[in-house]
């Protein structure tokens, strides 16, 4: 099973929520992003050799067969969703997004 694209999300989180916020994410965030049904997989990481000073960084690689279903989830899903992690959250958190297409995989 081939994946088209991979949605990554890139998370700073300030320490003093880092537990509870990374409890939102897997038993809330992550399966409300799920059940769009744009995305068949998704990996929580945290990065390691990074600055943790102010908090951990946490990335999410949100895995869909195609553009047109990630395309799907940005304009159909995405601004409801950011909205709900604001308003759990407020500023206590900076994420960075990126796309990425597979180009092999082994």
């Amino acid at each position: 099973m081939q994946t088209a694209v991979i949605y990554n999300v890139s998370v700073k989180v300030d320490e003093a929520i880092a537990a509870d916020w990374l409890h939102w994410l897997k038993s809330e965030h992550i399966p409300e992003i799920l059940a769009t049904g744009c995305f068949f997989r998704a990996i929580t990481s945290r990065l390691l050799e990074v600055d943790d000073t102010d908090g951990p960084t946490f990335t999410i690689q949100y895995h869909s067969f195609s553009k047109a279903e990630y395309n799907r989830y940005i304009e159909q899903h995405a601004p409801a969703m950011w909205q709900k992690g604001f308003d759990a959250w407020g500023n206590r958190f900076v994420a960075f997004r990126s796309v990425m297409q597979v180009v092999d995989e082994m």
